[in-house]
């Protein structure tokens, strides 16, 4: 077969076109899949394993039976710290303890101790109001210990509870400057007549 005659110009071209037109067949074959290609399945979400639930770390203290932290799944009351605690003590005070209030991560949950004598100090008296012994209790005390605390009003007190529902137990009695009605003067007057 005789050589047909190209000059080098022309070889160059019919060389670039080549080329071309493999670039191009290649990427049609690739571009429509081959052998190879595994398709993606999704899987459903009744198979995928649930995520784990979130956990509360909580410290129990004061009148319970194994004082600690405590792991607890979200969503739980101050019930279920206190129960996880081994329960209250004989000499707890629950009666001044919300045991329904739901529990945030890194709370502290204080069950205070009952004060001996004070029920019947008062009774034997004739007086009521303020506790004739030791200071209030700012996480534990009623609506009426407030209210008997000196510049503490019915609405005072109602904050005052309404905050440690919002806030958990008081950590400082400086943390009474946060709710309304009570300025630096009263902060100052009720210094020594509460606790956190």
């Amino acid at each position: 077969m005789p050589a047909l005659p190209l000059s080098r110009r022309q070889a160059l071209v019919v060389a670039g076109a080549l080329a071309l037109v493999l670039v191009l067949a290649g990427k049609l074959l690739v571009g429509t899949g081959s052998a190879h290609h595994v398709p993606a399945f999704a899987i459903p979400a009744a198979a995928r394993p649930p995520a784990p639930s979130p956990r509360l770390v909580i410290d129990v203290a004061g009148a319970v039976r194994r004082p600690g932290l405590y792991r607890l799944p979200q969503g739980s009351r101050i019930a279920d710290a206190v129960a996880r605690a081994g329960g209250a003590t004989g000499k707890a005070a629950l009666d001044g303890v919300n045991l329904a209030a739901p529990l945030a991560d890194g709370e502290q949950v204080i069950v205070p101790l009952r004060v001996a004598g004070v029920g019947a100090a008062a009774a034997s008296a004739g007086t009521t109001g303020a506790p004739t012994s030791g200071p209030v209790s700012l996480s534990s005390a009623t609506a009426e210990q407030l209210d008997a605390l000196p510049g503490i009003g019915p609405v005072t007190a109602q904050k005052i509870l309404d905050y440690r529902l919002k806030h958990g137990a008081f950590h400082s009695v400086d943390e009474l400057d946060a709710i309304s009605g009570i300025g630096p003067a009263k902060l100052d007057q009720l210094r020594d007549l509460v606790v956190p």
